[in-house]
């Protein structure tokens, strides 16, 4: 076929491929940008077509009417392949389309014309089932929201912030990927690796192999950093490759984001306040369950007061060992913590994460949280090889419901690549809705990780940690594989983003489960179990530096809200900056040199801009709900079932606290979190309502659709 005959594959609509799914092998660069192009036009013909109607504004006809399907799919796909697989001429292309895309959206929630139909419907509709009515009131909100009631200087100012937001936070993503890919430690001395397992030396020695050098060849990706900074007895190394880590985009040069942080920070505070609301936390919080920075405080201070004492016991117990261990002038320093933390751990346990490896077998954990979701809630999971993927690492699945029906499209794509962001994360390439015939179209779910690659002697062997990375992925795929709306907006994870993390960190419950890891944890050689000895030893460290690792977390929240929760305009060195705000709670020395913010994608380029206390809000959820299957046995089909219809299908059509009160028959308490990691609620100092009250939750709005989460 010449390129002159070829057809655009998006263009298409349907591809020829097991349920529609994307194409990715017969689509180019240039077919994203052409179907992108045709989406916006032929989106703006349908809005055209809505405000020009003669007709009294109606749900049907100014509400209901489709007008984004193919801008959608090729956004969509686009986009998340940027995360994931992507390419110098992906990333210009982006640079290219990011602004047209942020112009094509302000034009839509800048018309005033579709906003007085919008305004005239919410004023007079009725009859109204309960889901549009969410659709209604969202879109109503979102246009009130983005400015619709504006003047036309101030639209036109909008919108220019709106653009130039658009593309510095692409820019922030691209400037950390290419910092993180452009730094490697290469060592050929055996003799500098003491203390490194042979899972992290097989990996470093098949990386350099890769790279055409002799030796070892560490990175800054997770699984060749984290082992690295645990284990190696070398102290400068880690030094080393610890500073490496954390002065990324922070040194000068093209890629330094601390001029980039200072602007989105702006930006979005500006944008805020030509929105009429004081910071942009409070702009934000309005469609969150806390409803406003001080409840977030207050939640935050509640944690802090819980686990301050726990936190400073973690520390000292840590650096009580590196002094028996090297001498009483000895200096905790940062790279030091993991490691002396590890060795404490081993001395209390006889327990360390790579002891946990050889049975943590990456097909065998596969088979272990796809079981767990059969037997909590009877689906199956099939692998289609003839599915298309992105890249050869990524696998399909077809899941299949309970009775044998097709549920939904699972893509998993577990390993690092240097075209791939770090972290993990869930997205759908195609969400689940039901069309105007009645077809429920069912959603095509993606998890991607960065786990331990196999080496040339070993299969892929995870730590614990990267279990419980799996399962809190699997979770979220789990809330976009059950849904069951009407409206694709309101479907899966279209949900608050103080509750969009319930689903995943409840399935972390699991990880430590006895039952649980019986069904899969077996010796990648032997095929014997997990001794039962070994298990309990995991059970018992399950809390250890528990306190540490939430006022760590906490830390990041309120560096969220100081960026977030301002009137004033930042201008502030923001390495400085930063250290500062942690300087009350922190709990280690900082170097001056080393900075957080620049590589916040969370906040900075994600979605979680004076959200990331959401993390902390689920895991009070997380720990309430699973306390009942804990009562009912933790794979009791029935409670498993309650969750699934009132959490997991419902999607954003009702307000969290009412899905989340009729699935548990109460409102969450904190105790069940204080309980799981061995911190007595009376610590708190909260009054008795306090102590026993839920995070403060809202019963209104919605959030905007989260891509990456």
């Amino acid at each position: 076929m010449t390129d002159a005959t070829r057809k655009n594959p998006l263009l298409e609509g349907e591809y020829g491929t097991p349920h529609n799914t994307a194409p990715f092998d017969r689509l180019t660069l240039s077919d994203y940008e052409e179907a992108i192009m045709e989406g916006m036009r032929q989106e703006e013909a349908a809005i055209r077509e809505i405000t020009d109607n003669p007709e009294e504004p109606t749900f049907e006809n100014t509400i209901l009417p489709p007008t984004d399907e193919l801008l959608n799919r090729a956004t969509t796909i686009f986009f998340n392949l940027l995360s994931c697989c992507t390419s110098d001429e992906a990333d210009k292309l982006a640079e290219k389309l990011s602004p047209l895309l942020t112009e094509h959206s302000n034009k839509i929630l800048l018309n005033q014309k579709l906003f007085e139909r919008i305004k005239f419907v919410k004023e007079h509709a009725t009859g109204l089932t309960l889901e549009e009515q969410k659709v209604l009131d969202n879109a109503f909100d979102s246009f009130q929201r983005g400015g619709a009631c504006l003047s036309e200087e101030d639209k036109k100012r909008l919108s220019q912030l709106r653009v130039e937001l658009s593309g510095l936070t692409l820019q922030f993503s691209q400037n950390c990927l290419k910092e993180t890919n452009a730094y490697s430690m290469h060592i050929r001395d055996r003799a500098q690796l003491a203390g490194l397992p042979d899972t992290a030396l097989e990996a470093a020695a098949l990386a350099a192999k890769q790279k055409g050098v002799e030796g070892w060849l560490f990175t800054l990706h997770q699984p060749s950093y984290g082992p690295f900074i645990t284990y190696a007895d070398n102290r400068e190394l880690r030094r080393e490759l610890y500073t490496a880590k954390n002065t990324i985009c922070c040194k000068g040069g093209e890629h330094d984001n601390r001029r980039i942080v200072t602007r989105i920070v702006n930006l979005r505070r500006e944008i805020a306040q030509l929105l009429g609301e004081d910071t942009y936390a409070c702009h934000v919080l309005k469609r969150r369950m806390a409803e406003t920075p001080s409840n977030v405080y207050a939640f935050i201070r509640q944690l802090e007061k819980a686990y301050m004492p726990k936190a400073k016991e973690d520390v000292t117990d840590v650096e009580a060992l590196a002094k028996r261990l090297e001498g009483k002038d000895f200096v905790l320093e940062p790279w030091d913590y993991s490691y002396y933390g590890q060795k404490l751990k081993k001395e209390r346990f006889s327990l360390d994460s790579e002891m946990l490896r050889p049975y943590f077998r990456l097909e065998k954990v596969k088979e272990g949280i796809f079981g767990l979701a059969t037997r909590l809630y009877g689906i199956t999971f099939h692998r289609r090889k003839d599915i298309p993927v992105y890249h050869p690492d990524v696998e399909a699945y077809e899941v299949h419901d309970e009775d044998g029906s097709y549920l939904a499209i699972l893509y998993a794509d577990f390993y690092p690549r240097g075209n791939k962001q770090s972290g993990a994360w869930m997205t759908s390439y195609a969400e689940q809705y039901v069309d105007h015939e009645g077809k429920d179209h069912r959603p095509h779910v993606s998890i991607t990780m960065n786990l331990t690659k196999p080496t040339e002697d070993k299969p892929s062997l995870l730590t614990l940690g990267e279990v419980e990375t799996f399962l809190h992925e699997f979770g979220h795929a789990l809330h976009g594989i059950f849904s069951r709306v009407r409206f694709m907006s309101l479907s899966g994870t279209n949900v608050y983003w103080d509750f969009v993390e319930l689903p995943s960190q409840f399935m972390e419950n699991y990880a430590t489960q006895e039952q649980f890891l019986n069904t899969f944890a077996h010796h990648y050689q032997t095929d014997a179990p997990m001794p039962s000895e070994l298990l309990q030893r995991v059970k018992d460290s399950t809390n250890f530096q528990c306190g540490y690792q939430c006022i760590r977390q906490l830390n990041f929240c309120q560096l969220d809200m100081a960026y977030y929760d301002r009137h004033e305009v930042f201008s502030e060195d923001v390495p400085a900056f930063e250290k500062k705000v942690w300087a009350r709670t922190r709990l280690l020395p900082q170097l001056p040199e080393t900075c957080m913010s620049v590589q916040f994608g969370h906040i900075m380029s994600g979605g979680y801009a004076a959200g990331y206390y959401s993390y902390k809000w689920a895991e009070v959820l997380d720990a309430d709900a699973f306390s009942l299957f804990l009562q009912n046995g933790i794979f009791d089909h029935r409670t498993a079932a309650r969750f699934r219809h009132e959490i997991l299908e419902r999607g954003g059509t009702e307000p969290p606290m009412r899905l989340y009160e009729r699935f548990r028959g109460q409102k969450p308490t904190i105790d069940a979190l204080l309980t799981r990691n061995g911190v007595k609620a009376s610590a708190t100092g909260a009054s008795k309502e306090e102590g026993k009250g839920a995070p403060h939750t809202a019963t209104t709005g919605q959030d905007e659709k989260s891509h990456n989460i």
